[in-house]
């Protein structure tokens, strides 16, 4: 692992880092996050009962947009032609609350972990917005990336 930090120039200016040599290759990235609430407030998005509406589908069809966006959102980042985005939401009663899991892909000659970082963090932050009225204390945590593929750095997965 490399321990220089490809977006700064020999004074320390940010600059956007120059692709344009690399090989395209299949890039592959999944995030996580967490949002926990009171168990009665998983019972109603669960139910569709929320007074916004779809809760899952909002926070979902959020995060694909996010990650579309990615570029707008975080300086130097690449705007990039996805080849597949997903947002999965599930329940976790233990939590108890929500684990978002986005995964995002490109054929392209940069990766897209930042992609689907944003459309887990989006699609927590759409959840915590529908579902405020009932439950202002919902804690949004554990953003990170679990596995990325494809790249010249390598392979990564969380714990391996």
């Amino acid at each position: 692992m490399t321990s220089a930090l490809t977006h700064l120039g020999a004074q320390g200016e940010a600059n956007m880092v120059d692709v344009g040599d690399k090989e395209e290759t299949t890039r592959t990235a999944i995030a996580e996050g967490f949002v926990s609430m009171q168990p009665e407030t998983l019972k109603t998005i669960l139910a569709g009962n929320a007074k916004k509406g779809d809760v899952l589908g909002t926070a979902r069809i959020a995060g694909i947009m996010a990650a579309k966006k990615t570029h707008e959102l975080i300086p130097l980042c690449h705007p990039l032609l996805l080849t597949k985005i997903s947002v999965d939401i599930e329940p976790d009663h233990a939590l108890p609350g929500l684990k978002v899991t986005a995964l995002a892909r490109v054929t392209g000659k940069t990766g897209v972990e930042m992609e689907a970082l944003t459309a887990a963090s989006v699609a927590c932050l759409t959840i915590y917005d529908m579902a405020k009225a009932v439950d202002r204390a919902m804690l949004i945590s554990g953003i990170r990336l679990v596995e990325k593929t494809g790249g010249k750095s390598g392979d990564y997965k969380v714990g391996a």
